[in-house]
């Protein structure tokens, strides 16, 4: 029988999860930075909802912010609800039609924001574990 106790490890799982959320999620937010006409796109989600069209500025907060809190484990579990209400308002306003829908290659439509919001919340719900710079 093989012992798997060499394994356990809470704060390095903790901390593997903190980096692979945080360091993920961030290319979306590079992404909203570099790329002309992302954050036109999320504007206009925004105004056909008639919200505001400055919350849009949100997504910087969820998407580079963050997830440098997590990833650094300051305030992570504040970093890990901040991701979660991102993927929410994503969800809502953008993909909605596809909550129970098959993805073109058979997967869950929406698995991306699915991983990112669940991610998002077992960092909320975990912690950032030992390896922090603000251990909670």
């Amino acid at each position: 029988m093989i012992k798997l106790d060499y394994f356990k490890n809470d704060d390095a799982g903790k901390l593997l999860l903190r980096f692979t959320i945080g360091f993920l999620m961030m290319f979306h937010g590079i992404a909203k930075i570099t790329f002309e006409g992302s954050m036109s796109f999320i504007f206009a989600q925004f105004s056909e909802v008639g919200l505001p069209t400055f919350l849009g500025y949100g997504v910087f907060l969820g998407e580079i912010i963050a997830p440098l809190m997590i990833i650094a484990g300051f305030y992570s579990r504040l970093g890990g609800l901040l991701i979660v209400g991102n993927m929410f308002v994503a969800i809502v306003l953008v993909h909605m039609g596809e909550l129970v829908s098959l993805g073109e290659h058979g997967g869950y439509a929406i698995e991306v924001q699915a991983f990112y919001l669940l991610g998002g919340l077992c960092v909320a719900l975990l912690g950032s574990g030992r390896f922090a710079l603000k251990s909670d």
